[in-house]
């Protein structure tokens, strides 16, 4: 039995192909939408990614921008099918391949199904690389005279006064990297000796941060250097006063900017993904109703027709398609065991 049998007339069958025609045009421009959407995200991450330990945050927008391509390809054909399906002539030469058309749909429905999920997924792995990414940057903040490496200074200090951030996990974390240049430091200081040896790895480390972490809505002058030290400053005690800092951890910062855009998007990605079940159920229905007439030759015969989504139930229909499976497999093993057969005598 037809699983969700539904009755069209002639006028009912009109009606159908110019609500696809236009259902389909509609989600053309959502396959812009998707496009712009995994183009965006990718000049997002482009942006920062210096900031960033490997390629793999790119699976998200480049699968956005492919799968936006492909739609606006579906739904463009899709769009011609339907403004066709009433006239004989033209509706002959789809005929043929409307029904490998949605098969090809319904597989790209599950891939875009995917995409969106995986949107809402990948905040565990876009953390990692962040924490990984950010970690590596802050070592070469220094390098500002290492080819390759000068720009490091520059993204990192409009990072954090873009972001209101400060260090990794936080402001501590520049107490534990020299980030500042040897070309700055005046070794015939004795506290920059002193310093320096009394680091292992000879690295000149400071309780102190870049300027890019000072918060310019505090009220007193930025604190950025023996944050640590009391007497160093007037009526300040640096574990009960709160700092005029960034006290979040850029890793944090970028982690929500980024999850944020990539939630709005898998949830953008699901209503075009609505839409284009919508539009493929719609067209299957418009096939069926087509070929359920008794004059397959005219389609604007007045005579009903029915329309449905799957000839039989989903289990028989499930059961069918293993079968073939099983046929087609068994198929290549005869064949690929004639040629065996056909080659053996030559070899002997």
């Amino acid at each position: 039995m037809a699983l969700l049998k539904v009755k069209f007339d002639q006028k009912k069958r009109v009606k159908l192909a110019q609500g696809l025609w236009l259902l389909n045009w509609l989600s053309v421009l959502a396959g812009i939408i998707v496009f712009s959407l995994g183009l965006f995200l990718k000049i997002e991450l482009r942006k920062r990614s210096d900031m960033m330990n490997n390629s793999e945050s790119h699976f998200v927008p480049n699968s956005l921008i492919g799968m936006g391509t492909l739609a606006c390809v579906f739904n463009s054909l899709a769009g011609k099918i339907c403004y066709d399906a009433l006239d004989a002539a033209k509706y002959a030469k789809w005929k043929p391949w409307l029904q490998p058309y949605l098969l090809v749909c319904v597989l790209f429905h599950v891939v875009l199904l995917l995409v969106a999920l995986c949107c809402f997924m990948t905040q565990g792995s876009l953390e990692d690389t962040l924490a990984a990414g950010l970690k590596s940057g802050m070592k070469y903040y220094r390098d500002t005279d290492t080819p390759g490496r000068c720009f490091m200074k520059k993204t990192i200090d409009l990072l954090q006064i873009e972001f209101k951030c400060c260090g990794n996990n936080g402001f501590r974390d520049w107490f534990e990297i020299q980030w500042i240049s040897n070309r700055y430091l005046d070794f015939s200081s004795k506290e920059v000796k002193d310093r320096i040896k009394s680091n292992v790895d000879g690295r000149y480390l400071l309780d102190g941060v870049p300027f890019s972490c000072c918060n310019p809505s505090s009220p007193r002058p930025c604190i950025q250097h023996q944050l640590t030290n009391n007497s160093a400053h007037y009526s300040y005690d640096h574990q009960t006063e709160e700092l005029n800092l960034w006290v979040r951890g850029c890793r944090a910062a970028l982690l929500s900017y980024y999850s944020s855009l990539m939630n709005s998007m898998g949830a953008a990605t699901l209503l075009v993904w609505l839409l284009e079940v919508a539009a493929t159920v719609g067209l299957r229905y418009l096939h069926t109703a087509l070929e359920g007439v008794p004059g397959p030759e005219d389609p604007a015969c007045e005579a009903e027709s029915e329309g449905w989504l799957l000839e039989k139930s989903v289990p028989e229909t499930w059961k069918a398609f293993l079968q073939r499976v099983r046929q087609l497999a068994q198929g290549n093993q005869v064949e690929a065991h004639g040629e065996e057969v056909d080659q053996a005598p030559g070899a002997g």
